[in-house]
């Protein structure tokens, strides 16, 4: 399975910074909302073939901007819609020369946001989130149409899965206006939660991405300078502390993981991980290995969609791009293999085949001092909630 990230933060009041282009969970299919100013459609991409293409999924009248799309494993679309106070889910699919639609409910709520795809490909949740609780809602893959399937204490922004059958649910949890901390939820025993994830009492802690196959966490977290977000790395399960390498903060930019490759079972420091990489210049890529300890810096190619994004199990990082000219498109870079131990490894990366931009200086780069984890992730439980 392709194990991808697209770019959903969420902001800590459950409002969702939405994205326009999301990755189906084993890659094979994306989807995003297409078209120019009021006339929006729905548009589905095919990427697991020698080439991708787009089909546009357009119905009777343009779609609201603020529709949520989600692409499942089979090829259909799940979009979301707002109807006045509820929000109404249909799978889209072609059909002939049109656009078949399957109505699948809907749920009442003032704000609602699609999770990121369900590791296991076919079914598709979302959270409500209240002034006490949040809800996780089964909004597709279900028997009867959308379920409630836990209500987690406190508001609940984030959404990472944990395993690779999309039971395990990390969700970053703010209570009675506290710090914010990455709690793991048990989807089939009614949202029982479990801390996953606190670095100190004070700091602010939140889970970005996590890979099944080998463990590796990406965090940011304000533990190392309070006020101040890193970003950092730590292993599913382990005892170990998060690091949070200085190559990881260049200056004057925001740097945020959005894919992580697949395959390396058992092996996080072998990684390679995609950022998203936001300057006063425009949004460009990095590429980091927690082994290396540099962060590659390369031009996004023409019309990438930023913040999106997924890798083989080669190395290979494939971007997705939409010109006028070119409506459907990858953009592929290859990881180059790692240093032999015995190199010293003193400049950061210049890919020339991308237009590799400079990092912040030439050193090597350091490991800030580790923070240890407080909770060991998923050992013990709490009552639901």
């Amino acid at each position: 399975m392709t194990v991808c990230a697209i770019e959903a933060a969420a902001k800590d009041d459950g409002s969702l910074a939405r994205t326009d282009f999301v990755i189906a969970a084993d890659g094979a299919y994306a989807a995003r909302l297409a078209g120019e100013g009021e006339a929006l459609f729905p548009e589905r991409w095919t990427l697991s073939g020698p080439e991708p293409y787009a089909v546009p999924l357009p119905l009777r009248q343009p779609e609201d901007p603020h529709a949520q799309l989600l692409p499942l494993v089979d090829g259909r679309v799940l979009i979301a819609r707002r109807a006045g106070g509820r929000f109404v889910f249909s799978l889209l699919y072609p059909t002939g020369p049109g656009t078949g639609e399957l109505s699948l409910g809907s749920v009442e709520a003032a704000s609602l946001r699609l999770l990121p795809p369900s590791p296991e490909g076919t079914r598709a949740y979302a959270t409500v989130t209240g002034e006490r609780s949040t809800t996780v809602w089964l909004v597709a893959g279900g028997t009867f149409g959308p379920e409630r399937v836990a209500e987690v204490e406190g508001r609940c922004s984030g959404g990472v899965w944990l395993d690779r059958t999309g039971r395990m649910l990390a969700l970053d949890r703010r209570q009675d206006g506290g710090p914010v901390k990455t709690v793991a939820v048990d989807l089939r025993r009614g949202g029982e939660t479990t801390p996953l994830l606190q670095i100190t009492e004070e700091s602010n802690d939140r889970l970005l991405l996590a890979d099944a196959d080998s463990g590796l966490l990406l965090i940011r977290s304000d533990a190392p300078s309070p006020g101040h977000d890193r970003l950092g790395w730590g292993v599913l399960g382990s005892t170990r502390p998060v690091r949070f390498p200085d190559c990881l903060r260049p200056a004057d930019v925001a740097v945020t993981p959005f894919a992580v490759q697949p395959g390396q079972v058992l092996m996080p420091e072998g990684c390679s991980v995609a950022l998203r990489i936001d300057g006063a210049a425009g949004s460009w890529v990095g590429v980091w290995r927690p082994s290396g300890r540099r962060l590659h810096q390369l031009a996004a190619p023409p019309g990438w969609l930023p913040g999106t994004g997924l890798w083989t199990r080669e190395g290979v990082l494939q971007l997705p791009c939409a010109t006028r000219a070119v409506r459907c498109a990858l953009a592929r870079w290859e990881m180059p293999a790692p240093a032999p131990a015995s190199v010293a490894v003193t400049q950061p990366a210049q890919p020339e085949c991308a237009g590799g931009e400079p990092s912040a200086d030439g050193t090597t780069p350091g490991v800030c001092r580790p923070v240890p984890l407080q909770q060991a992730p998923l050992t013990g439980r709490t009552a639901r909630g």
